[in-house]
């Protein structure tokens, strides 16, 4: 099965530093309030953390490329105090527009282009 065509997936894994877990869970909520008030076409947001506290994966979803660039601007004043707390990877699913593509390679994020099969 294939998502919707315009729709961007992106994953962040996330390695959360020995004894910042509540700083981690702190920022992460405020992303999350970032993404609630100012993202217009972000569809999912959600966050998992193992059972040791020691990573994060957020599983995030966007309307189209659009809304992945609108994300990319509001989140990024977060980048700084994330990373005095964990190590964030991520890669991003879809068909970006040219746009989202630069914006991504620019960020050294990986993009995975959908199997035609």
């Amino acid at each position: 099965m294939t998502a919707a065509s315009n729709e961007i997936h992106g994953t962040s894994r996330i390695v959360i530093h020995d004894g910042k877990l509540e700083e981690f869970k702190r920022l992460a909520a405020q992303c999350v309030e970032i993404v609630r008030t100012k993202d217009t076409g972000t569809l999912e947001y959600d966050h998992f953390l193992n059972a040791d506290g020691t990573e994060c994966f957020v599983h995030e979803r966007y309307r189209d490329s659009a809304a992945g660039l609108e994300h990319m601007v509001n989140i990024p004043p977060m980048f700084e105090p994330l990373s005095k707390v964990c190590t964030i990877t991520g890669e991003v699913c879809g068909t970006p527009t040219p746009e989202l593509r630069e914006a991504l390679e620019s960020a050294g994020v990986p993009i995975y282009t959908p199997l035609t099969l």
